[in-house]
């Protein structure tokens, strides 16, 4: 099994026992389930902001803990006040410490999207997303059938979330194009082994239609990489490495924000 495989079947067993604990009608009912949700397309497109989507990411596990001091309403608020499109927040616990909670924190002090950055296998997880106060999900076609990716991206449009996909060859992009996805974002990190390069998103800016935003996710640690891919037609760029190895990640990002 390589690292995704291990995930997706540790996945599995994390949402059956959450099924246990909470059910449908009590996620309907907390607290932020019947907000309206914030709009991706709008706070991408905004030209007052950078386009960056900044990640929260205590731990990844290729680089195992990355930052495990800082604060997430202190680091997510810091992001949007530096220029942040939106928030990209993991709840993974066993591979990246995520938690469920930080999502939580995150939209209790932010007042931009967030996506909940995780592994979804189940429609449990997107009545959870909107739950704890997610404005997006994500959808990876390297774990989900196409028939998978069509009920789950209807089922959160039906509930007023964005959908991001994510792709990582020219296969999985053909295969899993949706007319329920708000944006499709390139992940320059194989996977399989956790190697990076941003030439996937070169290689496959192209093949993307035109209706669906284009997001590059991975492998950016320079300003000069976003003019780039601005330039090959790209309207996001997901980072979290790149700020969040730092002692002060928002600081960071407002340093890399400053020379784009």
């Amino acid at each position: 099994m390589n690292i995704l495989d291990k995930i997706v079947a540790n996945k599995k067993k994390e949402v059956a026992s959450a099924k246990k604990r909470v059910s449908y009608v009590e996620l309907e009912e907390s607290e932020y389930f019947h907000r309206d949700t914030y709009s991706f397309k709008e706070f991408l497109l905004d030209p007052e902001r950078s386009g960056i989507i900044a990640e929260f990411k205590r731990k990844s596990p290729s680089k195992g803990v990355i930052n495990d001091k800082v604060r997430v309403s202190a680091v997510t608020n810091g992001y949007a006040g530096a220029g942040a499109s939106a928030l990209s927040v993991l709840t993974d616990r066993n591979f990246f410490m995520g938690r469920k909670a930080d999502l939580i924190k995150a939209r209790s002090v932010n007042n931009i999207p967030i996506l909940r950055k995780d592994f979804m296998i189940d429609e449990y997880q997107v009545i959870e997303a909107k739950a704890l106060g997610a404005d997006i999900i994500l959808l990876i076609a390297a774990i989900l059938t196409p028939a998978e990716i069509n009920t789950m991206a209807t089922l959160a449009k039906s509930i007023g979330l964005n959908v991001l996909l994510e792709v990582h060859n020219l296969e999985e992009l053909e295969r899993s194009i949706h007319p329920k996805l708000d944006a499709i974002g390139v992940n320059n990190r194989n996977l399989a082994d956790f190697t990076v390069s941003v030439e996937t998103s070169y290689q496959l800016a192209k093949h993307i239609p035109a209706e669906f935003m284009k997001i590059s996710e991975s492998a950016i640690s320079d300003p000069e990489t976003i003019r780039h891919l601005k330039l090959a037609g790209f309207n996001g760029f997901l980072i979290g490495e790149t700020f969040m190895k730092q002692a002060d990640p928002a600081q960071a990002m407002r340093d890399f924000v400053a020379k784009l």
